[in-house]
């Protein structure tokens, strides 16, 4: 992997993590009319999780780092399956999980930067069919 690789990676899980950490009204606001599955939320944070384990030995991420990671990793892995199936807005409003988790993102953020509430990333524009 190349240090522009590593960045984007870093970047973009550090991204996730503070979609992860920020309240439910605000995960639902960023949402908007997107339809985003929540098996896929879990297997992008599950993928980020994995491949941090390679950056942590590359040392862009920190021991502590890794070990909330982890503990991030492992409830994801939690999850029955078939709370996995469907709309992750809806999850975030009925599955205690996501709670869990979003404990977890904020104690991540804080250990690294001190300060759990990030900017969101910007949200990917719904697709519009070719249009």
């Amino acid at each position: 992997m190349n240090h522009l690789g590593e960045a984007h990676l870093r970047t973009w899980t550090l991204r996730f993590m503070a979609l992860l950490a920020a309240d439910a009204r605000d995960q639902l606001v960023w949402l908007g009319e997107r339809e985003l599955e929540t098996k896929d939320v879990v297997e992008e944070v599950e993928l980020l999780c994995r491949v941090s384990e390679e950056l942590a030995e590359r040392r862009a991420f920190e021991p502590e780092d890794m070990r909330n990671l982890r503990a991030i990793g492992q409830r994801l892995g939690e999850i029955d399956a078939t709370c996995r199936v469907g709309l992750w807005g809806n999850a975030l409003a009925t599955d205690p999980s996501w709670d869990d988790i979003r404990f977890l993102a904020r104690r991540f953020l804080l250990a690294r930067s001190g300060e759990w509430r990030q900017l969101l990333p910007r949200p990917v524009p719904p697709d519009t069919g070719g249009r």
